[in-house]
């Protein structure tokens, strides 16, 4: 899995020019990555030029059918008659890909759901994978917002090691102790980017 900030970035944040912690800042950067992915219930992985496939469970016949994160879909199959084969391909215009306006108040947003058109449905059968979906998975570019997230959490966990029992030190009320371990400045940069569930 890739990370969303880079060593270099969360030195910088942290002022730290030496190399003695590099080990313990790359497992820190590596840690807020998966949690932002956790976060967002989504990864933030560059797409590359290939198409690969993916199964999807729809829960209504038609209603919406949520996919990973795709900056293009090519073709749309489903396994009608539920024997795993997915050998009927839609037409391009049965199906159509969400959201239309993939740039929204300056956020670029890619791919992340189907809704049937025209003729196209979604067979429903008891929780089975019926839908095949090709695409070029992930996002354009890792977002600004969600790098900045990645340094702010990356930064907060290695400076935890500092304070392992809670306590950051101690001034002239007593305890200074370490506040929730999510930042609000994080919650606030990754808030437009968390996915939302579609029934």
């Amino acid at each position: 899995m890739s990370n969303y900030a880079t060593l270099s970035q969360v030195k910088s944040a942290l002022r730290i020019t030496d190399q003695i912690d590099d080990s313990l800042l790359n497992t820190a950067i590596s840690s807020a990555s998966r949690w932002v992915d956790g976060w967002c219930d989504r990864s933030f992985v560059k797409a590359t030029s290939q198409v690969t496939s993916r199964d999807f469970t729809p829960k209504e016949r038609f209603g919406y059918l949520q996919i990973d994160d795709a900056v293009e879909v090519t073709e749309v199959r489903i396994d009608d008659d539920l024997d795993r084969t997915f050998s009927v391909t839609l037409r391009t215009i049965d199906w159509l890909a969400e959201p239309l306006n993939q740039t929204t108040y300056g956020l670029v947003l890619p791919f992340n759901r189907l809704l049937p058109y025209e003729d196209g449905y979604w067979p429903v059968w008891r929780g089975q994978p019926t839908v095949r979906v090709f695409a070029r998975y992930g996002w354009p570019e890792i977002p600004d917002a969600v790098r900045e997230a990645t340094i702010l959490q990356a930064s907060r966990l290695f400076t935890r090691l500092d304070s392992p029992l809670g306590v950051a030190g101690f001034g002239d009320m007593g305890a200074m102790r370490v506040s929730r371990f999510v930042d609000s400045d994080v919650e606030m940069l990754l808030a437009p980017y968390r996915r939302m569930q579609y029934a």
